[in-house]
């Protein structure tokens, strides 16, 4: 039976931690409730999340319920309209924020920028080139990839002035050929 006698039982027996009355309590009172939520936000899925939060607040909170005079239905409905208005609140706080997004200016390159930047990488690719490949290598290693000197003169096993040299001659080439 679904009279505010037994729903206010239910509420009490829940704040004691019967998994039963809480069950019983969902089921009578579950589709009023969702009906609430449904009403607020206007979408489905979202009026079952908030029943599901509803219920989790009357699970932890059933023991703050007094019987006051009113219908314990006003409680529930008041918890699950508070979080479906919650919901919609920050619905709209979210929607907000991603107006604000996207009115924040783009910092990044103009197209005729990356179309320069762009030729000067296909420049810089084909002077590497023009290097040998050991010395194409050491140059990547050092200045893409930070390698030391000493790594970079194990790695091509050279001494480590043997590998200053050829990065100094190495890069005073590339200077040569991209100022052409």
């Amino acid at each position: 039976m679904n009279t505010p006698q037994e729903i206010e039982r239910l509420i009490l027996r829940a704040a004691d931690g019967d998994r039963q009355a809480f069950m019983s309590l969902y089921d009578l009172t579950s589709a009023k409730l969702f009906g609430v939520c449904l009403r607020v936000l206007r979408d489905r899925a979202e009026a079952e999340d908030v029943l599901q939060d509803v219920f989790v607040k009357v699970w932890r909170n059933a023991g703050r319920y007094t019987a006051n005079g009113f219908s314990p239905m006003t409680w529930l409905i008041t918890i699950a309209r508070n979080g479906a208005i919650d919901r919609l609140r920050a619905r709209k706080a979210k929607a907000e924020n991603l107006d604000a997004v996207a009115e924040l200016p783009d910092h990044g390159p103009t197209p005729e920028a990356a179309a320069v930047a762009a030729s000067d990488a296909a420049q810089v690719h084909r002077c590497l080139d023009e290097l040998a490949a050991d010395r194409a290598g050491a140059v990547k290693g050092a200045y893409l990839d930070g390698m030391t000197y000493q790594e970079l003169a194990d790695t091509y096993a050279v001494p480590l002035n043997t590998m200053r040299t050829w990065l100094r001659r190495s890069l005073q080439k590339l200077k040569d050929c991209l100022s052409q």
